[in-house]
């Protein structure tokens, strides 16, 4: 039986492509079933998936929709109790997915929502990339170990949210009855984060599954870590969580700490010379939140949730010290 659908989106990807797909179908996890979805390359990435990989379902794109909406796009494909999302510039080692089977088939009371594997920098295998995503009350959202020895993280412990460059998800969970799809607003940049805060407002969690390895070249897409391009997006997108998920009084409660994490993420880029572009990634972000499309995707408080929003806070708090820890 197959448990998982892998969603692959890709955007001119020819360089890391194959040898994700090839360390995908040379696991020890057979029974697979993979997608690819591709948001209209130029680079014959899109030919190369369908004459060498036949096996794989192509979805392509005659536009770049964006990380967000190309991922739902698998995701609504997909009929395995779960789903897999992974990026094209990846390497899975060889037990990547029945590992992340197994810590969500380990869960007998079906809370846990997604799982997030480690990811390893391809070009130090030494060094995390990323171990499960953290969010704190100062706005900002963190890859757990980034830069730090992989040895030091090799135990399955509860994150805030699963990377997902290299996450599994509980299908059923993603219905739009439940807690949802990617909010394709956001097109790339704290999708992962937004999705994972809202799974936790509904009470689920979030857990990083050590065993589960990739190896991950990063920042393939936009081409560098620091750019315009992102610096703007995930500014926007920044404003944008906030808006959608904290309630009116919880943003109060924290916004000396939100002014404060704003004002020193505005001085960094500032020194980078994106000064602009994150002020208007943070304009941009008050436009989307204010307008039509933020106000309907706003999370609906309700009363009987309240106890999820006050684990939530504490944990915001608690992340402010493992940031600088």
């Amino acid at each position: 039986m197959i448990k998982s659908t892998i969603v692959i989106p890709n955007f001119n990807g020819m360089q890391y492509i194959q040898t994700c797909l090839e360390s995908l179908y040379s696991g020890t996890t057979k029974e697979i079933a993979v997608i690819v979805v591709d948001n209209a390359s130029t680079d014959g990435s899109m030919e190369l998936v369908r004459d060498q990989f036949p096996q794989v379902k192509l979805v392509v794109n005659q536009t770049n929709t964006g990380f967000s909406h190309a991922v739902n796009q698998g995701i609504r494909l997909s009929n395995t109790p779960y789903v897999i999302l992974l990026n094209n510039d990846t390497q899975a080692d060889l037990s990547f997915v029945h590992e992340l089977e197994k810590v969500m088939d380990n869960d007998n009371r079906k809370r846990l929502f997604s799982a997030s594997a480690k990811l390893i920098s391809l070009y130090d295998k030494e060094k995390i990339d990323d171990a499960g995503d953290y969010y704190c009350a100062l706005g900002w959202a963190f890859a757990r170990g980034k830069g730090k020895s992989a040895t030091h993280y090799d135990r399955d412990c509860d994150i805030f949210a699963a990377c997902a460059g290299a996450a599994i998800y509980r299908r059923e969970l993603l219905e739009e009855n439940q807690v949802g799809l990617f909010d394709e607003e956001h097109f790339a940049y704290f999708e992962d984060i937004d999705l994972g805060y809202r799974a936790k407002i509904f009470g689920y969690r979030n857990r990083f599954a050590a065993n589960s390895i990739v190896y991950h070249a990063g920042s393939a897409t936009s081409g560098s870590r620091y750019n315009a391009f992102k610096t703007r997006l995930a500014s926007r997108n920044s404003v944008y969580l906030i808006y959608k998920n904290m309630p009116v009084l919880q943003i109060l409660l924290n916004l000396p700490l939100l002014i404060t994490g704003f004002l020193i993420k505005m001085l960094f880029f500032t020194r980078r010379g994106m000064g602009r572009e994150y002020i208007t990634g943070l304009w941009k972000g008050i436009e989307l939140s204010v307008g039509p499309a933020g106000r309907r995707h706003r999370q609906r408080f309700e009363k009987k949730r309240i106890r999820n929003y006050v684990l939530i806070q504490f944990e915001l708090w608690r992340n402010l010290f493992r940031l600088f820890a």
